[in-house]
């Protein structure tokens, strides 16, 4: 059962290294989607492996060392083939390498190369979707990123051609995904409603409204804002109203974004000062030491896991009944630590349902281990319900029989026929192919290549002991040019198979079909150019 509401994670390339978090230890069935942190974009204007060895080198157990794909990408698949309900998508950028995404937004030619690249990248690495983690577009972001006063609108135009170009591949239908700001000024440096019409969703970094940037303690996530903030509320950041979740959703959706079609940002870690000397508030709001305390892994930042273990015990826990969250705060030591926890998690979790968002996201999956955080959301947003898992295998007892010298106008699934893997072919879901000598089914709808033969794109292609059921092996298929409907004209329809010059009309327009497909309620002539030609 497909959960109603979307529940995101983010797993992190370098999660492998110290922190000793792998794929394996992802709680799957308490996500919908996992996005995978970070691609990066090469100076040829590309998307490019963030981290080779981790992505798709690193060698875990049951991978061999001839093995095609390898690292966390093959791990990523394996998970899929589990929970086949599991979607994964590529983030790209991110606060380290958003620094040429101006450039590749910049014009139409920069724009279609690197929306190739990614069509390229996830067909080739099994994803399902590309996630743009652009921080940030205008202004903001590290300072030696390149930034335009024309970002705001370029990327609306690299949004169009990534969606174009996702859209225009057969049998298959990406997602399309941005990770965007909260803060007042970002926001305004955004087209939301442009940016919308070629979206699935935004993921609304709610989070790192204050931090140790600051001199000044204050709430990494508050829900809500606290009026007795003794910070500034002036153009054009608002920092004492609108530095909250609650203030940048609403923001989104007064500029006309379906609730629908926004997640909120829910975090596994907390932000800490030390030098807390003032006991008003509790701490709140007061003033900190610049130095930073030892954190978990960076000063200043403590993983939900290591707040639990180590300070929640031996610090006082309060609670900002205005904004919703809780604080730690050590007036002996001047340490002050503000984070989630279940009751936070559990208000906001009711906030998203209340506000019909499509859903919540979280950052990072190493920092939640026993998925207490994680877990509670599913529960609360999905009534408990877990994804399924894939329980079938194939059999191995099946005699196949062997026709030779085939020749076909269509490209239709197979439906239990085995044929030989050839390039340049429209392959479909569940299509089986023999390939030197071993049957492989189809993970997911793509057109082969020379490079992409099945043992080498496992992303692509599933390697099985035997079909199911008894199949046919078709030894050569001879693709024509000839329309299936010999010239006829037919009226366009949802989940036909559509062969290379067929004719139809649609809406009264004629269309000739450019490539084999299958197709589906949202892949109209009109609105999928790649595949219809209007004559």
């Amino acid at each position: 059962m497909v959960a109603s509401k979307i529940v995101l994670a983010y797993f992190t390339a370098w999660s492998i290294y110290a922190r000793s978090f792998f794929v394996t230890d992802i709680p799957v069935d308490k996500l919908t989607h996992i996005n995978y942190a970070f691609a990066n974009i090469g100076s040829d204007g590309r998307i490019a492996l963030g981290d080779p060895w981790a992505d798709t080198d690193k060698t875990f157990d049951g991978d061999t060392w001839n093995q095609p794909l390898r690292g966390n990408f093959n791990q990523l698949n394996k998970l899929k083939a589990t929970y086949p309900n599991l979607r994964t998508l590529i983030s790209v950028g991110g606060w380290t390498w958003s620094g040429k995404f101006s450039d590749i937004a910049l014009t139409d030619q920069s724009r279609s190369i690197f929306a190739a690249s990614c069509v390229e990248f996830i067909q080739k690495y099994g994803f399902d979707g590309v996630d743009l983690d652009w921080e940030y577009p205008v202004s903001g972001g590290l300072s030696g990123n390149i930034q335009r006063p024309e970002d705001k609108q370029n990327y609306v135009l690299l949004l169009k051609e990534i969606r174009r170009q996702l859209d225009a591949v057969p049998n298959k239908k990406y997602l399309l995904t941005v990770a965007t700001g909260a803060g007042t000024e970002r926001i305004g440096d955004m087209d939301l409603l442009g940016m919308l019409a070629y979206l699935d969703w935004f993921n609304v970094m709610t989070y790192d409204f204050h931090g140790g940037w600051e001199t000044k303690t204050g709430h990494n996530a508050p829900l809500y804002k606290n009026n007795d903030e003794t910070t500034s509320d002036v153009a054009p950041s608002y920092i004492k109203s609108r530095y909250n979740c609650d203030a940048a959703i609403q923001t989104y959706i007064r500029a006309g974004v379906p609730s629908t079609k926004i997640l909120m940002g829910l975090p596994l870690y907390g932000r800490g000062w030390k030098g807390v000397t003032s006991t008003t508030l509790n701490g709140f709001s007061q003033t900190a030491s610049s130095q930073l305390p030892r954190g978990t892994w960076e000063n200043g930042v403590y993983d939900y896991d290591d707040l639990k273990r180590s300070y929640i015990s031996s610090n006082q826990r309060y609670w900002d009944d205005q904004s919703k969250v809780p604080f730690l705060f050590n007036p002996s030591t001047g340490l002050w630590i503000t984070y989630n926890d279940v009751q936070s998690i559990d208000i906001k979790n009711n906030y998203i349902k209340q506000n019909n968002l499509g859903g919540g996201f979280f950052w990072e999956l190493s920092s939640d281990r026993q998925a207490e955080l994680i877990g509670l959301t599913y529960n609360a947003l999905n009534n408990g319900v877990e994804p399924s898992s894939a329980t079938t295998s194939a059999s191995s007892s099946n005699s196949p029989t062997t026709i030779h010298n085939v020749k076909t106008t269509t490209q239709s699934s197979t439906q239990g026929i085995i044929r030989q893997w050839q390039t340049n072919y429209a392959y479909s879901v569940n299509d089986l192919v023999m390939y030197q000598g071993k049957i492989y089914k189809c993970r997911q709808g793509h057109r082969s290549q020379l490079d992409w033969i099945p043992p080498d794109v496992l992303a692509l292609w599933l390697p099985i002991s035997s079909p199911s059921t008894n199949p046919t092996i078709i030894e050569s298929v001879t693709a024509t040019n000839q329309p299936s409907n010999q010239g006829k004209v037919s009226q366009w329809q949802v989940g036909y198979s559509y062969s290379v010059n067929d004719l139809v009309m649609y809406q009264g327009r004629k269309y000739q079909c450019r490539q084999p497909h299958r197709s589906q309620a949202d892949w109209t002539p009109p609105d999928v150019p790649a595949l219809w030609l209007q004559i």
